[in-house]
């Protein structure tokens, strides 16, 4: 985010001193290159981490199978964000019609991404959902490979009809998929969706504060991404759920920066 009458050229570097992390979508709807990474890596403050998520030319158009080109470009972008110590995990999000009966090309894929980056995977076939072996079997593929499941969770957004167009649009586009708290690896993700109304969010965050408290606790790395229909409200939403974790973390605490007053969306050019 930034402030009013920031120039273009400047919105990367200044979000990357109001957070610590970005779910980077622009590189679902198009493959950066090498040299847009380089730059993405040279405006980001020290410590700041983009977590990419897979071209959905691989993870839906070619669902995995030979999708090897495409695949050979994104490492290669990633690999110059890894360089600069400015690569958090990548999520490989998977298309609603990707179930547990294309498990074994699922793994044949995994197997393939180099072991010294760190990967996410988000499933959405109700299939994977089954409370059975197939659940267990993305479990324990992601556990055995050390790559770490996203936990997505929409209650929020889907728990009253909505109440505009942007919610309108946002529960027609966003899954609702079964909530899960499930660790696979050293670094869980959380993608948190909300309301524009935000205090109907907060019961759904006071159930995950706790969570993400003992993760920590535990020596885990959490990635916890807040989103909301009206994108303009994702950093309060973000900062509520700060405000409930903090007071549950061992000192010293971190505070978070200041958000302008009138908030932009960023957008990774």
């Amino acid at each position: 985010m930034y402030p009013a009458g920031t120039p273009k050229r400047s919105w990367l570097s200044w979000y990357t001193r109001m957070f610590n992390a970005v779910e980077g979508n622009s590189s679902f709807y198009a493959i950066p290159t090498v040299d847009t990474a380089r730059r993405w890596a040279g405006e980001a403050a020290a410590g700041f981490q983009f977590c990419m998520k897979f071209p959905r030319e691989v993870s839906h158009e070619h669902a995995l199978v030979g999708a090897q080109a495409a695949t050979r470009l994104f490492l290669d972008a990633l690999n110059v964000l890894r360089q600069a110590e400015r690569l958090g995990p990548t999520f490989l999000q998977l298309g609603p019609e990707f179930g547990p009966d294309r498990a074994a090309v699922l793994e044949a894929y995994l197997d393939e991404l180099p072991p010294e980056m760190s990967w996410a995977v988000e499933v959405r076939h109700p299939g994977w959902f089954d409370s059975g072996p197939n659940e267990q079997r993305i479990n324990e593929m992601l556990r055995q490979r050390q790559m770490d499941k996203v936990l997505f969770d929409s209650r929020a957004l889907f728990q009253l009809p909505p109440d505009d167009q942007i919610e309108n649009a946002s529960q027609k586009r966003k899954p609702k998929t079964p909530v899960r708290q499930t660790v696979t690896g050293r670094r869980p993700m959380l993608r948190l969706v909300g309301r524009n109304q935000l205090d109907l969010v907060d019961r759904f965050t006071e159930q995950w504060v706790q969570i993400v408290a003992d993760w920590i606790a535990q020596g885990l790395q959490p990635y916890i991404f807040a989103h909301a229909p009206n994108d303009a409200l994702a950093p309060e939403l973000a900062r509520r759920f700060w405000n409930r974790l903090a007071p549950l973390l061992p000192p010293p605490q971190p505070e978070l920066p200041r958000l302008p007053a009138k908030p932009r969306q960023l957008e990774l050019l």
